[in-house]
């Protein structure tokens, strides 16, 4: 089956940055893309060849071709994307409320809008990462319901999970293998073969949509329950007086260990959210509600290592380096700086925050002030919570902080040498140093 056999446009629901970059290299494999997104400024810069989202690399390009050739176009119109589609592909937010409890509420509308749109003989395709089930409970046989049309026989459906990693976007989708589950061998071979055209990439094809759902869930529990680990050893060592970044070289020598790096915590869409998408379904016992405590516990035992050197924070001035949830991104969702905010409050400290890739307004309204690192009155923070290594600290100066008493390095990537001779003590996370020696 070819494109022209095809005669396919494909509508992309949701034009974040993973959305975005799969329309730009649908499109650059021949696809005719209708993207649709809520954020009408979105849609009128992609109209007007540009993207939205930075640090994706080669993805302006991208973009910019597929407009210039009439291969892309956006909507703030979900039914019409849909109409004018034979493929649809939603790659929309499922995130977890304060209680950690699922919020379907921007899926379910969208979902409601493919059901007013869709013809006979489409395939949807859900890349969003889905408690398994939920594709065909929840979503097909809502659009089946509202539509008129049958499940597995008028329309087709399938599901294969977004797997890739921010600021590398194009060169995941063509490294990693796609895996794909169908409703039903036509919706699979459908899927697949769309996939091969669309991504050219290597496939799996497993044997219902619910293992598919499940295989990427399953991927980031693996990193959460890693993680948790690598933070318990780390801990432990800092009782111990070992380092535990020597410990993680020696150990992984051995082919059969991967302990990962040890953190401050875990943010972002996937790993502190996705787990509750088991936990919420009945696996709340064992390992992995246990690994999201520890990795969640992870700023206040950071503060507590920060309190044991300094006594109480009352009144003190503390920079926290980084607001996104990790290096070079500009994402804020789950971000441990927004559990050392909340905390470092409680206690009566001054909260300053510097964030590069976030601008003052965007930092004010997390209840913090921001501090350009070219400010004079850094020279009034008292301690330094590094918990996002962007590029632009890599080169960072201490010089400057004459006042600062502590770094707490919750990232284990800064130089030990280059803050003690400052006169600033270090500690990270299980790999401390006693007032500046080891």
């Amino acid at each position: 089956m070819t494109i022209d056999e095809q005669q396919a446009s494909v509508a992309v629901i949701g034009l974040g940055k993973i959305g975005l970059t799969l329309a730009a290299v649908f499109a650059t494999n021949g696809y005719y893309i209708f993207g649709a997104d809520k954020n009408k400024e979105v849609v009128a810069s992609i109209n007007q060849g540009k993207s939205h989202i930075n640090n994706e690399p080669g993805l302006d390009q991208l973009v910019s071709d597929a407009v210039e050739n009439n291969q892309m176009r956006a909507t703030s119109d979900n039914v019409e994307a849909v109409a004018h589609s034979s493929i649809i592909v939603v790659i929309v937010p499922v995130l977890v409320d304060t209680a950690n409890q699922i919020d379907y509420q921007m899926i379910d509308a969208v979902v409601e809008d493919i059901a007013k749109g869709i013809k006979k003989g489409s395939l949807v395709i859900f890349e969003t990462t889905l408690p398994p089930g939920d594709t065909k409970n929840r979503f097909g046989k809502r659009i089946e319901e509202r539509s008129g049309l049958r499940l597995g026989t008028d329309f087709y459906l399938a599901y294969s999970p977004e797997r890739v990693y921010s600021n590398r976007i194009i060169e995941d989708l063509e490294k990693y293998p796609k895996v794909v589950g169908g409703i039903n061998e036509k919706s699979l071979l459908l899927a697949s073969t769309f996939y091969k055209q669309a991504l050219n990439c290597q496939l799996i094809e497993v044997s219902s949509i619910e293992t598919a759902e499940f295989s990427k869930v399953a991927e980031c529990v693996y990193r959460d329950v890693n993680i948790a680990l690598a933070n318990e050893l780390a801990q432990f060592a800092d009782q111990t007086g070992v380092n535990i970044s020597e410990v993680i070289v020696a150990s992984n020598s051995q082919p059969y260990s991967h302990i990962h790096s040890p953190g401050i915590g875990v943010g972002g869409h996937c790993i502190p959210i996705y787990p509750y998408f088991f936990i919420n379904k009945g696996l709340n016992q064992g390992l992995t509600p246990l690994a999201r405590e520890v990795n969640d516990g992870m700023a206040a035992y950071a503060i507590s290592q920060v309190k044991k050197e300094v006594g109480s924070l009352a009144n003190r001035n503390v920079l926290i380096l980084g607001l996104s949830y990790r290096e070079n991104v500009k994402e804020p969702t789950k971000s441990t700086t927004l559990l050392l905010i909340d905390q470092l409050l409680n206690m009566n400290a001054n909260v300053f925050v510097n964030d590069p890739l976030f601008s003052d307004r965007e930092i004010h309204a997390f209840g913090v002030t921001p501090l350009s690192l070219q400010d004079k009155s850094i020279s009034k923070i008292d301690i330094i919570i590094l918990q996002a290594y962007h590029d632009d600290y890599k080169n960072l100066n201490f010089k400057d902080f004459t006042n600062c008493k502590l770094l707490f390095d919750g990232r284990n990537q800064l130089k030990q040498e280059d803050i003690k001779k400052h006169g600033i003590t270090y500690q990270s996370i299980g790999q401390q140093s006693e007032k500046g020696e080891w």
